[in-house]
């Protein structure tokens, strides 16, 4: 008989007690409003922003509506003008280049390299081509290039490294931490990131200009003052003149239940990596199976594992695929022309103005497969998850 697997792959933790408990309190007291604050009180808001700046070491910090939001105003906070071009590498998820054209710049598209992180010699090609003074690097799927290379590269042709680190919270490189690299930085909270908002971003950075006209941005009208995690009110004398108000801000329920996560980020991203490592192992058993090489410098956060089938048909992919769904296990295929779900190749986001023809990443992507790993799992699941994926792959015929 064949093995099957019947867990959700969408299924997450539970809020933890304590958050439910304050997200009732705040429901009770009708102040969901981040500014909505009584004589002598703190919003959660605020106090999520500082704690998040301590736990990053970062100056300071903004909570936002979501990650994609913060992407959007740490561009215009940064100075981006329209129509200026923006390079990104060409393995993300669709809110990365849709921040850069909701912010009114060019995509610019680098290819990425056979570890899933942008590739660093076509990175510089692209940098020299495109003149551009801005780098919004997607850490995609958790994946950490060389980044005493990437800000070397930046440092020498002047351009602005913007971080997207949605799925490199609590990652770092040589131990210093995702996201303290560039000049800005942001996270997502999104149901299926490192703590769970539903949505939800925060933006970091060590600039006060650019914090102060990122939380102008936000909608903080002329009510800077309650933040705790943001510059001396001096810094907001011009800008807040100058600064459109795109209103994009959290509201205290949210931030309510994620500062209760955050104490625990650490060791849940442990547990991720201990799941990961249970799947790594299981399916580098299989010789068709082609798995990426984590550095030693890097500390990742194994909350997905990608991997690539070698010799497979690209017309039995979406087979392989439904006979793996039949068996409870859930995979997104990358390579896909055709956009599924949370899953769009680049050459998909038809308004990009010039995209550009990117070779090594269509092959790469062509066989790629992912997998999420909720904390929901234990070590035993990803085994028997691993198990079946091979299963199935052992039926396939070969090219």
């Amino acid at each position: 008989m064949n093995k099957t697997f019947n867990k959700s792959f969408t299924q997450q933790e539970t809020i933890p007690e304590a958050g439910i408990e304050r997200a009732v309190e705040i429901l009770r007291g009708g102040r969901l409003h981040r500014y909505n604050v009584i004589e002598g009180e703190t919003s959660e808001t605020a106090l999520l922003e500082q704690e998040y700046a301590e736990y990053q070491g970062s100056k300071y910090c903004l909570a936002c509506a979501s990650g994609g939001y913060a992407l959007h105003i740490a561009l215009k906070a940064a100075g981006m003008q329209p129509g200026e071009p923006v390079i990104t590498n060409a393995f993300t998820l669709a809110p990365v280049p849709g921040a850069i054209d909701n912010a009114g710049g060019k995509v610019v598209l680098a290819e990425i390299d056979e570890n899933y992180c942008v590739d660093l010699k076509h990175l510089e090609e692209v940098m020299q081509s495109s003149k551009s003074r801005f780098f919004m690097m997607s850490h995609m799927r958790g994946h950490l290039a060389d980044m005493d290379a990437v800000t070397a590269l930046c440092d020498k042709y002047n351009v602005m490294l913007i971080e997207d680190c949605a799925h490199t919270m609590g990652a770092s490189w040589n131990g210093k931490k995702s996201g303290s690299f560039g000049k800005v930085a942001c996270f997502s909270t999104q149901t299926y990131k490192h703590m769970n908002s539903g949505e939800g971003g925060l933006l970091i950075s060590d600039d006060p200009e650019i914090m102060a006209r990122a939380i102008m941005h936000s909608g903080s009208y002329m009510l800077y003052e309650r933040h705790l995690a943001a510059p001396d009110p001096s810094v907001f004398k011009d800008i807040k003149f100058d600064t459109p108000n795109y209103s994009g801000r959290m509201d205290n329920l949210r931030a309510s239940i994620l500062r209760v996560q955050l104490p625990t980020l650490d060791e849940n991203c442990k547990r991720w990596n201990d799941r990961y490592y249970a799947a790594e192992q299981a399916l580098a058993v299989s010789p068709m199976i082609e798995l990426a090489n984590r550095p030693e410098q890097e500390y990742f956060v194994g909350s997905s594992i990608q991997f690539r089938v070698k010799d497979i048909d690209e017309k039995r992919i979406p087979d392989f695929i439904q006979q793996c769904a039949e068996r409870g296990v859930e995979l997104k295929w990358f390579g896909g022309g055709e956009p599924q779900g949370f899953t769009s190749r680049f050459d998909s986001w038809r308004y990009i103005e010039e995209t550009a023809e990117l070779p090594q990443t269509l092959k790469i992507l062509s066989n790629t497969f992912d997998l999420r790993i909720p904390l929901t799992f234990d070590l035993d699941d990803m085994t028997l998850i691993a198990s079946i994926i091979i299963e199935v792959l052992d039926t396939l015929p070969r090219i």
